[in-house]
């Protein structure tokens, strides 16, 4: 046990503010009517059921997010890219906007087979051509959104989901108590802890992330690793906006998905990614986002202005780039002084022998 905590530390201290922040706002929602454990308002079920929700909807695509961040990069379209989905989607399955009706099945896959395809398009970008992250995702977040914009004819645009049948149930039903979009992030994270910590293709991904010159010199294809990181996250964004689209019923180009990608990078970062690369695990990811979810709930439920999400999100983004770079000096630190240290006792360390 000690050893699991010294391992994941970061996520152990995350795990702990989780625990913190859910008993504050459990004791600071108290109501004598409310029907509920403690008479709290968050424990109610539906307030419940909405927050495992919502923390479904948003861990599948940071999942994704995450992934990008440790292989050094950065991914900042994901909202644009959703709304642009979202606004195909609807185009496809709708005839009044487009003249002609896709089977809803067809128009799901065609939405996710773009983000597999925009992904890639990224991933080529960024390990081929050798463009910056930043700069290719950045550039997304601004045409995707205007091609969302375009296409609707900046309109909000909205569908007949009582049509939709089996797949309204698949994004939209409810196993257990708990709401779809939960129990796929489950199967999304197995399946992702599988392949970061139990394969050969994740300790690839890694030592791209720490550095990517040196793990291409050792033979291993550090394009190929990179196209198919941005490629998963494609392809978990086009997932996740598939759930947002049954959860909004309609779209708004101009406002759907905006500062998603600041939630992903924000849950990847509080649960222990490094935006320097190599550093991170698929169990931190879900404790930022489910941190990051419950301290969006509290903000609601204790009444305070909507707009303090906002400032959530980006000190966490801030503190937790300051710590990692103050954790990193006070480690390069110490391994001077260890170093000086052992010179110290043995004159020969570090130096040259006769």
């Amino acid at each position: 046990m000690i050893h699991l905590i010294k391992t994941y530390r970061r996520e152990t201290a995350m795990f702990i503010l989780l625990i913190i922040l859910c008993l504050i706002t459990i004791f600071n929602t108290t109501h004598p009517a409310v029907e509920a454990p403690f008479h709290s308002k968050f424990l109610l079920q539906g307030n419940l059921t909405n927050l495992t929700n919502l923390i479904g909807m948003y861990g599948v695509f940071s999942i994704g997010v995450g992934l990008v961040i440790i292989t050094a990069g950065i991914e900042l379209s994901v909202g644009s890219l959703m709304s642009l989905l979202g606004v195909i989607f609807f185009v496809l399955v709708n005839p009044t906007y487009s003249g002609f009706e896709l089977n809803h099945w067809t128009a799901a896959g065609a939405i996710i087979l773009i983000g597999i395809f925009i992904g890639w398009f990224h991933g080529i970008c960024v390990s081929k051509v050798k463009m910056q992250p930043f700069v290719v995702t950045l550039c997304g977040l601004l045409v995707y959104r205007g091609m969302a914009r375009v296409i609707s004819d900046d309109t909000s645009v909205s569908g007949g989901f009582h049509d939709f049948g089996a797949l309204l149930v698949i994004c939209e039903g409810k196993f257990l108590g708990l709401k779809a979009p939960f129990w796929y992030l489950v199967i999304v994270s197995i399946i992702m802890y599988i392949v970061l910590h139990r394969s050969v293709f994740g300790r690839y991904i890694y030592a791209a992330g720490r550095n990517e010159l040196a793990t291409k010199y050792s033979g291993v294809n550090t394009d190929r690793v990179i196209c198919a990181v941005y490629v998963i996250c494609g392809f978990f964004t086009a997932l996740s906006a598939i759930m947002f689209l049954f959860y909004t019923s309609n779209v708004s180009p101009s406002v759907h998905g905006n500062f998603y990608e600041l939630w992903g990078i924000a849950a990847a970062v509080l649960g222990g990614c490094s935006l320097r690369g190599g550093e991170g695990t698929i169990f931190g990811i879900l404790i930022g986002t489910t941190v990051l979810a419950v301290l969006s709930n509290m903000v609601n439920l204790l009444g305070l202005p909507s707009a303090l999400d906002y400032v959530i999100i980006g000190s966490v983004i801030f503190f937790g780039v300051f710590l990692d770079m103050m954790g990193q000096r006070i480690v390069d630190f110490f391994k001077r002084i260890g170093g000086s240290m052992r010179k110290a006792v043995d004159p020969k360390v570090g130096g040259t022998h006769p």
